[in-house]
């Protein structure tokens, strides 16, 4: 039995379980998987047009009667600033010259769009039960929109104060991401990433803190990092990393491979990708120019520039410029297929907690 089914029955799935969105590393497939499996999947759609995201939500419909999780950023757009740009692909000049590109050759832009009025309609078209944010929550007027249709709202807090925030401006459900997490930090009242704690100091610190449902995540990839999260506290746990070598995702072999062989120090906080913060699998450019480099333009403008050499060198199965978003946890991934891994998670860590309150 959970200690807590707040969420379960807010939810409404069979295990407190949340697949992490993780932009470029997944679509429709694994959110079927693990919602066959008994958890909540979450479709990540920042990267996608409202074309293909109604493409893949009726994928999803079609095979699952389960709820389901649409996640959005909702960051303050930057302009590209041609004057940082240049110098960034000055500063990625030798890898150019390495793979015989063109530096002043077009690109396209990189998307990384945050919530707004178009996908809002969409999101009233195709009613999810969830809908989750990072980087704090959208426009006041367009959140009442969301909540209107009957979703709950999810978004991630990197500290105590971040999670008050949500909670007093309408979210129904808080995210405590830890620095252990993988992906991009969901920071938001603050921009210093040596203020984030880690989940284990995070989540009961925030549990104390509001009254709404609590999910911990970062870190937790088995039953014991389930069964601890409910320790402190939590509601339900976001698990991302323990799915990227499931055979529903999106990765790709060379980069299974690097994820394979991830330690727990193979993990760094980079903003060299996409010039936000976010922890990944240290990669050679990450290794030779950052991990935290001053030249990187702002977010999402670093990952344009990147573009050519990324696609130039996965042509060589090689992932030196590849975003390989993982937690620290990484190392407790398993080759599995996803539902049968988050009905494994669930049961290890009933097994585990039944063993704790004898």
């Amino acid at each position: 039995m959970w200690p807590d089914r707040r969420l379960l029955k807010l939810l409404k799935t069979e295990f407190p379980i949340v697949l992490a969105p993780m932009a470029g590393a997944m679509d429709a497939e694994l959110v079927i998987a693990v919602a066959q499996g008994g958890g909540l999947g979450s479709l990540p759609c920042a990267m996608l047009s409202v074309e293909k995201t109604r493409e893949q939500i009726q994928i999803i419909r079609q095979r699952v009667s389960a709820p389901i999780n649409m996640n959005f950023f909702c960051h303050t757009p930057v302009e590209a600033d041609p004057a940082r740009e240049a110098g960034w692909k000055e500063r990625l000049a030798p890898y150019y010259s390495e793979h015989g590109i063109d530096p002043q050759a077009p690109v396209t832009a990189a998307n990384r769009a945050p919530f707004d009025a178009a996908m809002c309609g969409l999101v009233e078209e195709l009613k999810p039960e969830i809908v989750s944010f990072h980087f704090g929550l959208p426009d006041p007027a367009l959140l009442d929109r969301v909540k209107a249709v009957g979703a709950l709202v999810m978004s991630s807090a990197t500290t105590v104060r971040e999670a008050i925030w949500l909670e007093e401006n309408g979210a129904d459900i808080i995210i405590a991401q830890g620095a252990e997490a993988g992906g991009h930090r969901g920071m938001f009242l603050t921009d210093n990433i040596a203020e984030q704690p880690g989940t284990f100091a995070l989540v009961p610190q925030v549990v104390d803190a509001v009254k709404v449902p609590v999910i911990a995540a970062g870190g937790i990839a088995d039953g014991r990092g389930i069964a601890a999260a409910f320790a402190l506290g939590a509601a339900g746990v976001q698990i991302g990393s323990a799915y990227l070598r499931c055979p529903e995702s999106l990765v790709s072999a060379p980069a299974r491979i690097v994820l394979a062989h991830a330690h727990d120090d193979s993990t760094v906080i980079t903003n060299v990708m996409t010039g936000r913060p976010a922890r990944g699998v240290a990669n050679r450019l990450m290794r030779e120019v950052g991990p935290v480099s001053p030249h990187a333009p702002a977010f999402p403008h670093a990952a344009t520039g990147l573009a050519p050499l990324k696609a130039a060198a996965e042509k060589l199965g090689k992932v030196d410029f590849t975003s390989l978003w993982a937690g620290q946890a990484v190392r407790l991934g398993r080759e599995m297929p996803a539902t049968e891994l988050t009905r494994a998670l669930a049961g290890a860590a009933l097994v585990r907690m039944s063993q704790l309150a004898r």
